[in-house]
């Protein structure tokens, strides 16, 4: 990997691709500023070198141009979040975008228009990347929400940088925090895979049977697994297509190895929503009218003594639908589990939309020992595929 240490940006114009894709409001006020504050470190390392920096970045999913979706909604919560003035310019690409950025002084820093506003760019155009990458001198991708898009920006304008080419501080951390479950991570290794279907999941668990010594399931994907194994799961959400395939994948676990751990308990509803009445339930015992929808308690016990044991976990899904506050105590206590093991020196890496959503939600986000930024970047990477926009680095 070609990091950003020890490289000298002096006087250099640094094109930085950045996920700047935020949460906005009605007002056009961000909601959530955590990948803005991601991509700090890479850029104060640029300036500090006395390079100037040229950001670029995707908001949304526009169809052409559209006002609603411009970055220019977003460039004063950038400057406050950096510290430094941070000019705006209404392109991307051209003859006046390539003068503007042209004239940046050191220490200086230009956030570009919407590239998406070209659809070049997730088509993956030669030539749109080409003019993309006269911006500046140097290249860095810092974007890893999109490193598994083989987009112009996130892909393909890196072959014109040479050497120039670099990996910015979070994409190398999320890098390295992937490799320290799927290959370096101190044993015993946990896997904990929430969510609503088993078939979302299925690339993932597999290749991951041989890097892991304990699976965790939970969520939804659960009613499947005992379902298939003769238990009544009464309405809860189940995929009885891939019944024989969860009954496959626990002979394929236990040939490898591998403890799967499911709920033996669970908290049962007799309608989807947080006023319904609820109750403690075995899990394979679920009248006909109830729904499981959350783990229960005699389950939590059990899940805690497999994630005290463990020295690296993954966690990716909720145990439950901790949206309804009455079915939200799975994933806290599974939170509070985690936290407890990483404050015992374990390590802990959380991702996955679900997952990293419950984690803010709920207070864990400076008690694990990362979280991810790219929920579809890092499922890719957990399935064993090398994501393009890092292969385009290497």
């Amino acid at each position: 990997m070609r990091t950003l240490t020890n490289q000298d940006f002096s006087k250099q114009r640094v094109v930085v691709r950045v996920d700047f894709n935020v949460p906005i409001d009605d007002q056009f006020q961000v909601t959530d500023s955590t990948r803005i504050s991601a991509a700090k470190e890479t850029i104060d390392y640029i300036l500090q070198q006395g390079g100037s920096c040229v950001l670029l970045s995707h908001l949304g999913r526009p169809k052409g141009k559209d006002s609603k979706l411009s970055l220019s909604h977003i460039t004063d919560k950038v400057q406050d979040i950096l510290g430094v003035p941070v000019a705006f310019f209404g392109d991307c690409i051209g003859t006046a975008a390539e003068e503007v950025t042209a004239s940046l002084v050191p220490g200086s820093v230009m956030l570009m228009e919407n590239l998406r506003f070209y659809e070049e760019e997730t088509a993956g155009d030669l030539d749109f990347a080409k003019s993309l990458s006269k911006l500046g001198d140097c290249y860095v991708n810092d974007a890893f929400g999109t490193a598994h898009r083989a987009h112009a920006s996130t892909t393909i304008m890196a072959q014109f940088f040479n050497e120039n080419k670099f990996f910015g501080r979070l994409l190398e951390k999320e890098v390295n925090a992937i490799e320290k479950v799927m290959k370096s991570g101190e044993k015993p290794v946990l896997a904990i895979l929430g969510g609503a279907k088993v078939s979302s999941k299925i690339t993932i668990i597999e290749n991951m049977l041989d890097k892991i010594d304990h699976l965790i399931v939970g969520g939804g994907m659960v009613y499947t697994f005992i379902k298939a194994q003769g238990g009544q799961v009464g309405r809860s959400i189940c995929e009885d297509d891939f019944c024989d395939y969860a009954l496959k994948l626990l002979e394929k676990a236990k040939a490898k190895g591998v403890a799967v751990h499911l709920p033996t308990d669970v908290i049962i509803a007799d309608d989807f929503s947080n006023d319904a009445d609820n109750k403690v339930c075995k899990v394979g015992e679920i009248p006909n009218d109830w729904e499981g929808l959350d783990a229960g308690p005699e389950t939590l016990k059990y899940f805690e003594k497999i994630v005290m044991q463990s020295k690296t976990i993954l966690w990716n899904g909720p145990l439950g639908v901790f949206e309804f506050e009455n079915f939200a105590k799975g994933t806290i206590t599974l939170g509070e589990h985690i936290e407890k093991s990483t404050a015992a020196g374990g390590f802990s890496l959380v991702g996955g939309g679900d997952s990293v959503a419950a984690v803010k939600q709920f207070g864990f986000e400076d008690k694990m020992s990362y979280i991810s930024t790219g929920g579809g970047a890092m499922l890719e990477s957990l399935e064993g595929k090398t994501l393009p926009g890092i292969a385009a680095l290497l």
